[in-house]
């Protein structure tokens, strides 16, 4: 990747759309985009200027064709009206100059000033390298380019929230004075053994083991941030399961808020998976409808129960619905043994229907707490009235892992990159801190220390290779 090439690519998503935008970066970008340009005003930097978008240079011959028609050429050379910014180096997302040409959303006229840029030398852009340049240049740090694609992809408002503060820095700010310690303690250690001719006083082990211990308790809470991060991160697949006719449709219409799947009265109505993705909390949750368990009576649902199946098996979190007017049924009992082992709630429905006679059987019958429910969660609700659903999401949060208060934090683990660079170095420190107890000499508990280090800079990219970072950018989309 050359990085003194002029980079061109379109930034806005592919289809038709109101204004869409061109993005020209590099030491020609000024030049190659003027010509094809009728500007009110000349561009300065940081200002949005009104023009055309005009066809370069139209050759003598062709206006004298033009010119027989009894047409004026400027008028056939206009092809759109654009606004135009231009952002000077070293004030850009990458450092170069960069121009952007926002002109109305056809295809057609956006593909055509790529056409006219490249014409005059510019380059069509690889995926990511736009925001690889930034990073490159110094401008943002691994963690923060990575952040630009997660606040692209944000399903959610929480989601690009928190990869919002990840692009001002978090991890990185909270990373740093571990670093520094581990970076001060390196350096204490490598004064001791270079100059030990002119007593300069090495650390006694305990005092090296109170320094590594202090580096690593940060560090070990940064790592068990990663079980929120990852949620927040990847959201997870929620799968509603039970007999037939206990209310799992509407009780899923409910929190989608709208009514996806159908509801009837008939059992069985409910043949294919039914899927829709909503937040709780702010946690993308892929919720999924599945066909009421039981003897199949025909091929498709026997089909449909298969799926549900496969569902059930593929899910992070199971809710088990279970009528509450009814007693527990044979087919609830072997729901209950296949669930066993997985993080589940009990949702007892139709709580509005249940009369106290009909809840005392069902107390008495009912399986024992944590028994196909591992959680030991259980929700009553109404799927009819809305009763219980609040708690209901709750309770799936909890269930996810999602109540621990970390919330509250910034600069948390999200990545599976990150989380293994950190462990990575915890492992090395643990390392260390044997090797001092082992009185092993000062050198080799360097490169333990110096491998806990060299963990924490690939994490911003101070010492990440071009494989990790060209597997990072072909992540991105183009024109980012």
């Amino acid at each position: 990747m050359d990085l003194d090439d002029t980079i061109v690519a379109i930034a806005t998503p592919v289809g038709r759309g109101g204004i869409g935008v061109v993005r020209l970066a590099g030491r020609e970008a000024r030049a190659i985009a003027e010509p094809m340009l009728r500007l009110k005003h000349e561009l300065e930097p940081g200002r949005a200027v009104f023009g055309e978008l005009v066809e370069p240079e139209i050759s003598s011959e062709t206006n004298h064709e033009i010119a027989a028609l009894g047409r004026p050429s400027e008028s056939l050379s206009r092809i759109d009206e654009v606004v135009v910014t231009y952002f000077v180096k070293p004030h850009s997302y990458t450092t170069d100059d960069i121009i952007e040409i926002s002109a109305h959303g056809s295809p057609v006229v956006l593909r055509h000033i790529v056409e006219l840029t490249l014409a005059r030398g510019a380059r069509l852009a690889e995926p990511g390298e736009f925001t690889m340049r930034a990073f490159l240049n110094g401008r943002i740090d691994l963690t923060q380019a990575e952040a630009v694609r997660d606040l692209i992809d944000s399903q959610t408002l929480y989601q690009a929230k928190i990869a919002a503060q990840q692009l001002e820095g978090a991890l990185s700010r909270r990373l740093q004075p571990t670093k520094q310690e581990l970076v001060g303690l390196i350096a204490t250690l490598e004064a001791g053994i270079d100059f030990a001719e002119d007593d300069i006083s090495v650390l006694a082990a305990s005092e090296i083991l109170n320094r590594i211990s202090e580096i690593q308790t940060p560090l070990e809470g940064l790592a068990e941030t990663f079980v929120y991060g990852k949620l927040v991160h990847e959201g997870l697949t929620l799968a509603i399961v039970g007999r037939p006719n206990v209310g799992k449709s509407s009780l899923f219409n409910r929190l989608v808020e709208r009514e996806r799947a159908i509801v009837t009265a008939t059992p069985g109505t409910t043949r294919d998976l039914v899927t829709e993705t909503v937040a709780i909390g702010g946690i993308p949750v892929k919720l999924v409808d599945t066909a009421g368990i039981r003897r199949a009576i025909d091929e498709a649902e026997s089909i449909g129960i298969q799926k549900s199946m496969e569902a059930l098996a593929d899910a992070d979190l199971v809710l088990i619905v279970i009528d509450a007017s009814r007693e527990i049924a044979a087919e609830d009992r072997e729901l209950f043994r296949q669930v066993a082992g997985r993080p589940s709630i009990l949702v007892k429905n139709k709580c509005d229907l249940a009369t106290t006679n009909s809840q005392s059987a069902l107390r008495s019958k009912e399986e024992p707490a944590g028994r196909g429910n591992p959680a030991g969660a259980s929700v009553r609700t109404s799927a009819t009235t809305g009763e219980g659903i609040p708690e209901l999401r709750d309770e799936i949060l909890r269930c996810a892992g999602a109540e621990s208060g970390i919330q509250a934090e910034s600069g948390f683990l999200t990545n599976v990159r990150h989380q293994s660079r950190v462990r990575e170095s915890i492992t090395a420190l643990r390392a260390a801190q044997l090797a001092v107890k082992n009185k092993i000499p000062h050198e080799m508990i360097l490169l333990d220390l110096y491998s806990a280090l060299r963990a924490l800079d690939e994490i911003t990219g101070a010492t990440t290779n071009d494989d990790i970072l060209n597997l990072i950018f072909s992540t991105f989309c183009i024109g980012k």
